[in-house]
């Protein structure tokens, strides 16, 4: 039978473009290239070996966000931009406050001393003036001249000008490294890997044993833009992994009992075991229940171990070696009100693991009164060693204050146990053969066991969601040939509003939306032709979906689909 003889395939595929990407960061990715090479042979239920090589080339991309901020430090630094501040300031605000009853230092005691409690009434009570003052001595400050001697009057470089444009065309052509300075990324990755599986005749008691491996390289190449491979670093890493799974069927097939084992090894971490095993009943026909146990591993990604990108606010770090003496942004903020070392608080982090989780899941599908579909789930997790992020400072004190810092966001594992829950359920009902009801609904919820663990899990997850919709198909036309069939839909989606934790900047809370889709098809029956007309989120109800990206407006879509048919 040629469908089961064994096949030989290669593939190759190129992509290119240009877009903006936002993930810890917003990036302008510009005339990337990805180039992927496969080579698999296989026999259809038997066996796979496949191979694969992808290769990736940045381009010309780079990180707006980090030229933005270079510009604006090239044209003035932040403390030529302080002087010019504080300079309007006491120019042109400070006899207002004193107009308005500014609290004074107490003179008459010693130590001199301010009223506190006066000082908060009266910063409570003129805020909005404080608030409009500040804006007004930004904007003189950014825009007008406060004649200090060696400081540019301009606080930045007018877009569009000679000089704004040489400057910016000079950073994104310059790598984003310590050498040259830039903001450009340079990035020629490439990644191996081989994968093969076996499934075994019957043997007694098993009905099937499919056995697999696979092996993994990664071979980056940033010259320091984005890993820490610089200053002739290079960085290899490696993974192995092998499973072996079998199920069984009972009972005239009422029960199916599976289970799997796989073994992963990363070249930085330890061998992590994982095991599997599910049971299926069918009580009747269109009943099933299925319950399961699984766990599984996530490798700290190349990023968690050798990342290494200054974002602006923090510098965003790997920690393949571990971290110590870290200031908490809370104690440091405490050090600077008060000028108390005996505020500040120190903490490590350990070595980034592998984080490793186990999942039990229970669900039931079912078909009642041959018209109402119904898939309902329940799974419980438990994750150690969560992967997720810590924030810490490193700052050199001098006598009375700081002389430098830097604020890191390192990856790291949560010393706690970490749990989520959710629950799915699915419906359809078929009102008749040409119309459908749907509906489903969502409930994801993370449970940190200690609220004092530092970890930013970024688990970006709404609540709740659900979505309702109405389908027809295959309805008679009533203004063309009686062969002629058309078909709508329309949904209505909601979205609970959850925080998203990002890079530092790019962490906040996404509110909740809604959004409707409808498409309408239409079937030319003599041509064997479809032709559909639809959008999705309808009524433009612009929203974002994510702590910093765009909103997304409306996409309405038009397709014309042919039929080839053996007549």
């Amino acid at each position: 039978d040629g469908y089961d003889s064994p096949e030989l395939i290669y593939a190759f595929n190129i992509g290119e473009g240009s877009t903006v990407f936002q993930g810890d960061n917003r990036f302008r990715l510009d005339n990337i290239l990805f180039f992927q090479n496969r080579l698999e042979f296989r026999k259809a239920n038997k066996f796979f070996i496949r191979a694969y090589m992808t290769q990736e080339d940045a381009g010309d991309s780079y990180d707006p966000y980090a030229t933005s901020l270079a510009l604006l430090e090239d044209a003035r630094d932040q403390n030529s931009w302080a002087q010019v501040y504080v300079k309007y300031w006491r120019d042109s605000i400070d006899s207002r406050i004193d107009d308005l009853g500014y609290p004074q230092l107490q003179l008459d005691t010693f130590p001199f001393f301010f009223d506190n409690e006066a000082l908060d009434e009266w910063t409570t009570e003129f805020q909005d003036s404080l608030i409009f003052w500040h804006s007004l001595v930004e904007d003189w400050t950014n825009n007008g001249n406060a004649n200090i001697s060696g400081i540019d009057s301009l606080g930045y470089y007018e877009p569009g000008s000679a000089l704004f444009n040489q400057r910016f065309n000079q950073l994104i052509a310059a790598k984003n490294n310590d050498e040259e300075a830039g903001t450009r990324f340079f990035d020629r990755s490439a990644l191996y890997h081989v994968h093969g599986e076996y499934i075994f005749e019957p043997v007694k008691w098993v009905d099937e044993i499919r056995v697999g491996g696979y092996m993994r390289w990664f071979r980056p190449d940033t010259d320091g833009t984005i890993f820490v491979d610089t200053a002739g670093t290079t960085i290899t890493n490696s993974e192995w992994g092998a499973y072996v799974g079998a199920h069984r069927k009972l009972k005239d097939n009422k029960w199916i009992l599976s289970a799997t084992t796989r073994f992963d090894k990363n070249q930085n971490f330890d061998l992590v075991i994982s095991p599997a095993a599910s049971v299926v009943y069918t009580p009747a026909d269109n009943n099933y229940l299925r319950v399961s146990f699984s766990s599984a591993l996530r490798n700290p990604t190349l990023a968690d171990q050798y990342l290494f990108l200054d974002v602006g606010p923090a510098i965003l770090s790997g920690n393949l070696n571990g971290v110590d003496s870290l200031i908490t942004l809370e104690s440091f903020s405490d050090y600077r009100n008060s000028q108390d070392p005996d505020t500040v608080r120190y903490f490590n982090i350990d070595p980034i693991r592998p984080e490793q989780v186990q999942t039990f899941e229970v669900g039931y599908r079912t078909t009642l009164w041959n018209r109402l579909y119904v898939d309902a789930g329940y799974y419980f997790s438990r994750y150690t060693d969560f992967i997720g992020f810590n924030i810490g400072i490193d700052a050199t004190f001098g006598v009375s204050t700081v002389e430098d810092f830097q604020v890191f966001r390192y990856s790291a594992n949560s010393k706690n146990t970490v749990r989520t829950q959710g629950f799915n359920i699915g419906l359809n009902y078929f009102l008749n053969e040409f119309f459908t009801v749907n509906g489903n609904y969502d409930f994801n919820e993370l449970v940190e066991s200690d609220p004092d663990d530092p970890i930013i899990p970024a688990f970006n997850t709404p609540k709740h969601k659900f979505n309702v919709g109405l389908t027809a198909r295959n309805l008679k036309s009533f203004f063309a040939s009686p062969d002629n069939t058309f078909g709508f839909g329309v949904n209505f989606k909601w979205v609970d509003g959850f925080i998203f934790e990002g890079s530092p900047q790019f962490t906040g809370f996404v509110p909740s939306y809604n959004m409707v889709d409808a498409q309408v098809n239409y079937y030319i029956n003599s041509i064997s032709t479809t032709v559909k007309v639809g959008a999705s989120n309808l009524w433009d109800n612009r929203q974002f979906q994510t702590y910093g990206g765009p909103r997304i407006g409306r996409l309405a879509y038009f397709s014309i689909l042919y039929e080839l048919k053996n007549n």
